[in-house]
This record gives C-alpha cells, sequence and structure tokens, in this order.
C-alpha cells in the first residue's frame, strides 16, 4: 500500500481489488439523491465530490480499509502514480532552489558581520520604500 495523499481512480480501484468495474460500483457508498452521503463501514467511500459530474476518486488509504476489512483480503496494493510536472511545481521548484541557495548564503556569514542585502538583490540599487 503506497503511502500517499494522492487520490486513485476507479480503474485503479479495480485492478488493485482485482474485480470488475460493475462490482466496484456496487461497492462503492453513492446515492443518486445525495451527491455526499455518510460515511458508510460497509462500503467503499469516495472522496468529497462539488458535482454529480465529478469522477469518483478514493484515499488508498479507504480502499485498503474496504479490502481488508470487507472484502477480507489479505493484502493490497493500492498503486499512485506520480503525475506530470504542472506549472505551478515547476515554479515551486525554483522557489525552492532559490531559498536553499539564499540559506546557503547566509550560513556563510558570520554573525557579527553585517549582512549585504545587495548580494542577494543582484547589485541593484532600489530606494527604500
Amino acid at each position: 500500500m503506497a503511502q500517499s495523499d494522492a487520490l486513485v481512480g476507479i480503474d485503479d480501484v479495480q485492478r488493485s481489488l482485482n474485480r470488475s468495474r460493475a462490482s466496484v460500483y456496487r461497492y462503492t457508498n453513492t446515492d443518486p439523491r445525495n451527491l455526499n452521503p455518510p460515511f458508510n463501514p460497509r462500503k467503499l467511500n469516495p472522496e468529497f465530490r462539488s458535482d454529480q459530474k465529478d469522477p469518483l476518486l478514493f484515499h488508498p488509504n479507504e480502499v485498503a480499509r474496504f479490502a481488508k476489512d470487507i472484502l477480507r483480503i489479505k493484502e493490497v496494493t493500492v498503486e499512485v502514480l506520480n503525475s506530470p510536472s504542472t506549472a505551478t511545481q515547476q515554479v515551486l521548484g525554483s522557489i525552492l532552489e532559490e531559498l536553499r541557495f539564499i540559506r546557503k548564503r547566509l550560513e556563510g556569514v558570520s554573525p557579527n558581520e553585517p549582512l549585504q542585502v545587495d548580494v542577494f538583490r543582484g547589485g541593484e540599487d532600489r530606494p527604500a520604500a
């Protein structure tokens, strides 16, 4: 069981449980009159949805719980694959690199030495605000 917060779709659940798509839908806690029915310990509970057209997504821990407690499957493997890198992830990666660079520079400065801020600005002279 992968310990991750990534959600899995119905196809992944089907492969993990080795059941047909139809039986996975029968196991799932859904109700046509209620978009997000209350937790049912005897069913496979999907994550919160904001629209009826949203796909059913499941937390890997919920799939494992259902497989062990209800289906009595002894070993369950839910594989969560990493999604392709998004623009947001790339920006966050760049920010992290820059913060690491700044930290290295700050660690190289002794506590009694005055900090030269213009080193971090790239030497740009900007008036005080």
